[in-house]
């Protein structure tokens, strides 16, 4: 890995603009080295040592890109090339990426500041990068074809506008879309205000991930670029629970998280234990009348939101995607629901022509944490994650906000599981309980039925086949 105290050596380098084209061998010889990374740790903030002060942010198990001040412009080097991205320990996926990574690196800049990014493209096929929710001039947008020829492969492109306005944003490839974002390619951009602004409040904590998903077949390492509706693994940065990490926070701290979704279905983020407000978009800061308090908000396809709130909950408080299959990791889309099938007269007869036949699914899915079932190589159970009180049986798009008192400002790190004070943890009841009170599911009707059924049915249905995906 390149340290990002090595890329600072090269700060005085010249260089100047150079318009949207493949750069010269000259030209090479000024840019700036490419800093890489490979762990999968959530890195420290990147605090500004030139140009504009700012907060910076913390990319859940991600970094951001250093940078070097030419002449009064801010310069990157973004490099696209494959990559080897652990998801969850134990379990690694070829993608593609940048800078040694999917996602590429956060890129945080300030209201005003001219930027040149320089982006070299070591993929096997063109590549173009879309500056996604940035004004900026129509030649620096970043779509192949339309607004720039596409950079082969061994080229390095460069890129330069202001950043105009303060913002959650991202980057993503705009040339061969379908396969370069499935492969894993995008990353973060941040744009922080340069001085007060009415409708961005200071915060002590700002954390930022993107949404995506997957299709990777157990014991197998590259996603399947052509699927459309059933992914098996939904992630953020890449990285699937049990291997998120959490967000460790001080109470009382003001929290901000900025969430941006890649994938091809929404996502409705749910938040136990706090309110938050909608304070931004990628089209900017959100209006103060038109926020109301939520616990869950909806994030569409392409969409960027920021969430704030105060921490004033102590506790261990789960962040989640609502869509109950989007926390489970590795699922088969074709499994039958067996609840209250009885297995116990066929599974000995099964056993001798498969003996690492298991019963499973009659009673739910939660066996499925017990089972010591042996997994293909490279993948991952579908629930799974060990919590202080036994499995919390979740996967995919799923963490922890910490909540701690004793947690130092600016420390970001684990502080270990809360310590709940006496009294306050649900528990077994012993005693005598009255009979409860239940619904019957008989009931009257608006208009009678002119014919009435002799016996009650039980419907079952199960779907064809061929309509999996609706």
């Amino acid at each position: 890995m390149t340290s990002r105290r090595d890329f600072f050596k090269f700060a005085g380098v010249a260089g100047g603009a150079v318009a949207t084209s493949s750069v010269s061998r000259v030209a090479m010889a000024a840019l700036p080295e490419p800093v890489i990374q490979t762990s999968a740790d959530t890195m420290a903030p990147l605090l500004p040592s030139t140009g504009h002060p700012y907060n910076p942010v913390v990319t859940l198990n991600g970094w951001t890109l250093p940078w070097r001040m030419n002449q009064g412009v801010k310069e990157f080097h973004l490099v696209a090339e494959p990559v080897v991205r652990e998801m969850a320990p134990g379990f690694k996926a070829h993608l593609w990426g940048y800078n040694g990574q999917s996602p590429g690196p956060t890129i945080e800049v300030v209201e005003g500041d001219r930027v040149r990014i320089f982006v070299t493209n070591k993929l096997p096929e063109h590549h173009a990068v879309h500056w996604h929710g940035q004004r900026l001039p129509n030649g620096m947008d970043g779509v192949a074809g339309l607004t720039q020829p596409a950079i082969a492969p061994g080229k390095t492109f460069v890129y330069e506008f202001v950043a105009r306005r303060p913002g959650t944003f991202m980057y993503h490839p705009h040339a061969d879309e379908m396969t370069q974002m499935a492969m894993g390619m995008y990353g973060f951009w941040v744009t922080h205000p340069k001085g007060k602004h009415p409708l961005i409040d200071t915060v002590q904590r700002d954390f930022c991930f993107l949404l995506n998903a997957f299709d990777i077949d157990p014991g197998s390492y590259t996603p399947k670029t052509m699927t459309m509706l059933d992914f098996n693994l939904w992630a953020w940065n890449s990285r699937i629970f049990p291997g998120i990490d959490s967000l460790n926070v001080r109470l009382g701290d003001k929290v901000r998280i900025r969430v941006g979704n890649l994938t091809m279905t929404n996502h409705p983020m749910h938040l136990h234990g706090h309110e938050f407000f909608i304070t931004g978009t990628d089209g900017g800061p959100t209006p103060k009348s038109s926020r109301w308090p939520e616990v869950t908000t909806d994030i569409g396809v392409g969409q960027m939101r920021q969430l704030e709130f105060v921490a004033d909950e102590e506790g261990d408080w789960a962040l989640h995607c609502h869509k109950s299959h989007h926390t489970m990791n590795a699922m088969g889309h074709a499994v039958p629901t067996l609840i209250g099938v009885d297995h116990r007269g066929i599974a000995p007869k099964i056993h001798p022509l498969i003996p690492d036949y298991m019963v499973m699914g009659e009673r739910g899915m939660a066996d499925m944490t017990e089972m010591e079932m042996p997994l293909p190589d490279n993948t991952i159970p579908m629930m799974t994650g060990q919590g202080p009180f036994g499995s919390v049986e979740m996967g995919g798009m799923f963490s922890v906000l910490k909540v701690r008192k004793e947690q130092k400002p600016g420390n970001y790190q684990d502080p270990g599981w809360f310590q709940h004070p006496a009294g306050t943890v649900a528990h077994e009841y012993t005693r005598p309980l009255a009979e409860p009170a239940r619904f019957k599911a008989e009931g009257g009707q608006s208009m009678p039925r002119v014919q009435k059924t002799a016996t009650p049915t039980s419907v079952q249905v199960r779907k064809p086949g061929a309509h999996r995906g609706h």
